[in-house]
């Protein structure tokens, strides 16, 4: 199967080999399914998943959060649930390996260039790990709680369409005016190709990212005002069978 790359949302760094179940053979949009497998699939999920491993078999037994051990204190559980797509078990097995990897129940920019640069050793994820944790940090205050962290995801994974378009739009919008510039879209995909380094595929040219960014922006700015707008964006992408496959990959550099 060929990778996609006309008007991919995220160029082709969606050419890495999709894992099993990423996409189906019929290209058509998949919910995910509630459950651990479909957790994993996403990189900052599996590196707090992971510090549970050993805790894993007194998992069912938790009746609520535990949160005498941290600082700061989420939401209660019953509210986040009704905030996201997780269930209930899920909630607390991502809670326990955030606040083991997090004992102060924040997360800094730093903690996303480290997880970043584990799972992309091939590249520099530096740029990309910052971008993405403006992306989660909504009121820029240079950490992000636990509940925010979970919001995000429960989007990344187990939003709408609409929901994921919106949370992408978010991210491309680096300085958060509430326009995307071209400039702010080569930003973004360059940090993506830089990301993924040698295990991009085709091999990435140094101009590959200007060059996708100008075909990608074209087709989004319909006004031709030199900014796209979260409707423009929408838009676009709904009505674009490339980039909607494209979303199916998205969770591939979450």
């Amino acid at each position: 199967q060929e990778p996609v790359t006309d008007g991919s949302l995220l160029g082709d760094a969606n050419g890495l080999e999709p894992g099993p179940g990423r996409v189906k053979d019929s290209g058509k949009w998949q919910k995910p399914r509630f459950s651990r497998k479909a957790l994993m699939k996403c990189c900052l999920v599996k590196w707090i998943i992971a510090s549970t491993q050993p805790q894993d078999k007194g998992e069912s037994s938790d009746s609520d959060l535990e949160l005498s051990t941290v600082r700061h204190q989420p939401e209660g559980l019953d509210q986040l649930q009704a905030q996201t797509k997780f269930t209930k078990k899920e909630l607390q097995s991502l809670y326990r390996g955030f606040k083991n990897e997090c004992p102060s129940g924040l997360v800094d920019e730093e903690t996303f260039k480290s997880i970043y640069s584990q799972f992309f050793p091939q590249g520099d994820a530096t740029t990309y790990a910052h971008f993405l944790f403006n992306a989660f940090d909504k009121d820029r205050n240079g950490s992000i709680r636990f509940e925010d962290f979970v919001i995000g995801l429960s989007v990344l994974l187990r939003g709408s369409v609409t929901e994921k378009l919106n949370w992408a739009f978010n991210l491309y919008d680096i300085n958060k005016d509430g326009y995307i510039t071209k400039e702010e879209m080569l930003a973004i995909m360059k940090s993506i190709y830089d990301m993924m380094g040698r295990y991009t595929y085709p091999c990435v040219r140094d101009e590959a990212p200007s060059e996708h960014v100008d075909k990608f922006f074209q087709k989004m700015d319909r006004n031709r005002d030199g900014v796209v707008t979260i409707e423009e964006f929408i838009e676009t992408c709904q009505k674009d069978e490339n980039i909607m496959n494209s979303m199916q990959l998205f969770e591939n550099v979450i």
